[in-house]
């Protein structure tokens, strides 16, 4: 396989790499999907081997459910921090380990939304809901998705900037001048250069590693409901929704495969919803399709899901190795932040080709409003926290994302000129079609 079809065409079966490459190619996304996935248990309290078992399982279960066909990672969702703090806060700086159950419980609920919206489009059909997600609202969304996520890249970069350059340098090189299987795996090289340096650098703390043991079982801890519980967090799931049909565009756009159609924009909401269920019922968080393994796709233009449920299953033996997951640990924040530096960068990117290949003709003026009605409120709010308030005392927090995505769907259904109709795919790449407007 040369260098020029690799990134003309894609690989949508990895198979003719080879197994050890496939292996690599699947160890790169685990890489990938470690930093923001660890980081919500640290935040929440949640256990992180806990949590790698359960994104390695809810992928599998993604994947069966969406008949294999969606190279989508399902790992650690920041959309239901606000509500793991609302229900179970650290108490100085210590996990509140009685009220995590009834956070998990309020999350399970919240993955319920998810199995009821998939039977709706189910039964109403997918393209009367799609003509509310035409290309000129989901391709500012994704946009927005990697310049929200931006920031974080920086803040983690800013920890120690030699070290992020050096991934970011690493990833850069190996992209564009590497040559076979050097090429197609830059987030690997750029995660072991820049922990190299980390370590010689002093960046690194590895006592910690004697006290853990080589096996050891995932802790276990099964939900609990409470009412108050169920109705801070459920709600949240609104949000997530909109933001999950956002990365499965994104996703989309990045393989061009229409996945809203087939298999069906209902599979990968049911799939992410049993996935949440199955996360949050024995411990661990809220589970979503990962932005930064999508960043991964369009870097390495490795297309195959296969790649994907082998790094699920990396994911789950990792679990059950703590020295392991020590290491995982162990990775710098600068080292994550300069992997995440090019990512969320290529989210972005994708946004942009998806409006590009769409052909949406920003010379009407409806189209220019909704574009910077969504990227504003995206952007201004998410700057500020976002919008809370409450029914019935109980407060909801709305992210700048799922305000933008309200907003661009409203300003869609309301300005005049929506011509635009959702296009079914026949499975073949020639006659692929994203979404025209």
């Amino acid at each position: 396989m040369s260098n020029k079809n690799v990134n003309e065409n894609g690989i949508y079966d990895a198979r003719q790499l080879g197994l050890p490459k496939m292996l690599i190619l699947g160890l790169q996304h685990t890489f990938a999907m470690f930093g923001a996935t660890i980081l919500v248990p640290i935040l929440t309290g949640l256990s992180v081997s806990t949590t790698l078992l359960m994104a390695g399982l809810g992928t599998l279960l993604f994947h069966f459910l969406t008949k294999g066909k969606v190279p989508a990672f399902l790992g650690s969702s920041f959309a239901f921090l606000g509500g793991y703090g609302a229900v179970a806060p650290m108490v100085n700086g210590a996990p509140n380990k009685e009220m995590l159950p009834y956070a998990c419980g309020g999350v399970f609920c919240a993955g319920l939304v998810y199995i009821v919206m998939s039977a709706l489009i189910k039964g109403f059909g997918v393209k009367r809901v799609m003509r509310f997600f035409p290309p000129v609202v989901t391709g500012p969304i994704i946009i927005a998705i990697g310049l929200i996520l931006a920031p974080s890249a920086i803040a983690n970069c800013k920890t120690n900037w030699v070290v992020a350059l050096v991934a970011v340098a690493t990833i850069i090189i190996f992209n564009i001048w590497g040559k076979g299987m050097l090429k197609i795996i830059p987030i690997i090289l750029g995660v072991a250069a820049s922990y190299t340096v980390a370590a010689c650098m002093g960046e690194i703390d590895f006592s910690a590693a004697a006290s853990r043991s080589w096996i050891g079982l995932p802790p276990i801890q099964m939900m609990k409901f409470d009412v108050s519980s169920i109705l801070t967090i459920m709600p949240i799931a609104l949000a997530t929704m909109m933001e999950h049909i956002g990365d499965i565009t994104a996703i989309g756009a990045t393989t061009k495969r229409n996945y809203i159609a087939d298999p069906g924009l209902h599979r990968t909401l049911l799939g992410d919803g049993l996935a949440t269920c199955l996360a949050s019922a024995f411990g661990g968080p809220a589970n979503t399709t990962y932005g930064e393994n999508t960043g991964v796709l369009a870097l390495t233009k490795i297309y195959d899901p296969r790649v994907i449920r082998i790094a699920a299953v990396f994911a789950v033996g990792l679990s059950f190795i703590p020295k392991v997951s020590f290491l995982i640990e162990s990775i710098p924040a600068s080292t994550i932040g300069g992997v995440s530096f090019i990512l969320y960068g290529m989210i972005s990117a994708i946004g942009i080709r998806n409006v590009v290949e769409n052909q949406v003709d920003f010379t009407k003026s409806r189209n220019t409003i909704i574009a910077a009605l969504i990227l504003v409120c995206a952007l201004g709010f998410n700057s500020v926290g976002g919008v809370s308030f409450s029914i019935k005392g109980v407060g909801i927090t709305l992210s700048g994302l799922a305000i933008a995505a309200i907003v661009g769907i409203l300003a869609n259904a309301i300005l005049p000129g929506n011509d635009y109709e959702f296009g079914e795919d026949d499975g073949t790449e020639e006659k692929f079609q994203t979404f025209k407007i």
